[in-house]
């Protein structure tokens, strides 16, 4: 975030810039064949080898009394598993989802907790693209489930025709429906996950720049004062927002596992 901050407070004539959504443009760190290859980017790699570590060093030495990093591998594969999996899919069926629910919790998490690591400081899916990207994939396999499971045309019925509903109302529901479960869904899953990681990162940025312009750029007493306690107020909320990021990981997942559930039911 240190470079948001340098760029946000340098004002075009010496004042002060509130952040916006340029903040976030990030130039490229290096280029591929033309292509920039931007922080973002190295993130999800970072975060996709982290994920994978983290789970595979948990699970390598499975011991009757585990050690502390079998512990907290078993506790949050568990969580997943059980809260999510199979409360929301049911214990007939959970099972083959959960390797792809429990990656993509981890990988959200860490992604959105790459804002309160030093060094960078920036929430991968506050970039929109990133969070399209991932909700285009949950749209494929809670479609494909669906799919594979009662065919493309019964599935089509299922989600666009409701059952108990008398055919004078089925013009009008079945657009609608069609719409909101196979055309709306997957734009405000991204939506919510981007929304939240770039207004809270905004705010911080916000809280940032403002004090240090407040301390080092005003010749006014009271005005470093007000910087320090914005300082505070960024500090206060960046543990919100730890908060915040774990529990739009958690509903990211949750609501993949509803999609999921709702694919394989036999009724709409």
């Amino acid at each position: 975030m240190t470079g948001l901050v340098l760029r946000a407070a340098e004002g075009g004539e010496g004042g002060f810039e509130a952040p916006g959504p340029a903040s976030f443009d990030l130039p490229p760190v290096f280029s591929v064949a033309g292509v920039g290859v931007t922080k973002p980017m190295l993130q999800l790699v970072l975060g996709a080898v982290l994920v994978f570590g983290f789970l595979y060093l948990a699970a390598r030495k499975r011991a009757m009394v585990p050690g502390r990093l079998q512990f907290a591998g078993e506790q949050a594969y568990s969580g997943v598993r059980n809260g999510v999996g199979r409360d929301i899919i049911g214990s007939r069926d959970f099972m083959p989802y959960v390797p792809y629910l429990v990656a993509m919790f981890f990988f959200i998490l860490i992604n959105n907790w790459f804002a309160a690591i030093p060094f960078i400081q920036f929430p991968t899916f506050s970039r929109a693209s990133m969070a399209y990207a991932l909700a285009g994939l949950s749209w494929l396999v809670y479609n494909a489930v669906g799919i594979r499971k009662h065919g493309f045309l019964g599935y089509l019925k299922l989600q666009c025709v409701p059952s108990g509903v008398g055919v004078a109302l089925l013009p009008l529901l079945i657009p609608l429906e069609f719409f909101s479960n196979l055309i709306v869904r997957p734009v405000t899953l991204a939506l919510r996950l981007f929304a939240n990681m770039f207004a809270g990162h905004l705010l911080l940025i916000l809280f940032a720049v403002g004090g240090e312009y407040l301390v080092l750029h005003s010749d006014n007493w009271f005005y470093p004062v007000a910087g320090v306690a914005a300082w505070i107020m960024a500090i206060a909320v960046s543990f919100l927002e730890l908060l915040v990021q774990f529990l739009q990981a958690y509903v990211f997942v949750l609501l993949n596992a509803t999609y999921i559930a709702g694919a394989l039911a036999d009724e709409h």
